[in-house]
């Protein structure tokens, strides 16, 4: 039950990481250049509360300094890179390897 659900977790993410991925792609063909969106950026357009919320929730129950070398790094990186990364992190903790019988 607990593998089923860390496999749509895994697909769910990875349906995010195409999803921005196609908006990076259209950005960079519309203006001739490379160009990625941070999820940062993305996350403050989406819903800029829930980031505001986010830091505050990190700073208050956790180490506060996560929040500036570690977060914000990941939070600079491309977005489509990091849900990728999380689909990949989903798969593996949810796959099952199988088990071959030796006759």
């Amino acid at each position: 039950m607990f593998r089923l659900f860390l496999r749509i977790l895994a697909v769910l993410a990875l349906a995010v990481a195409v999803v921005m991925a196609v908006i990076d792609a259209t950005r960079s063909i519309a203006a001739s250049a490379l160009t990625f969106t941070p999820l940062g950026e993305s996350w403050y357009a989406v819903s800029p509360d829930t980031l505001n919320l986010a830091q505050a929730t990190i700073q208050r129950y956790t180490l506060p300094a996560i929040w500036d070398p570690f977060i914000i790094q990941i939070l600079t990186l491309p977005g489509w890179l990091v849900f990728l990364a999380l689909a990949l992190f989903f798969y593996i903790a949810g796959y099952r390897r199988r088990r071959t019988v030796l006759v």
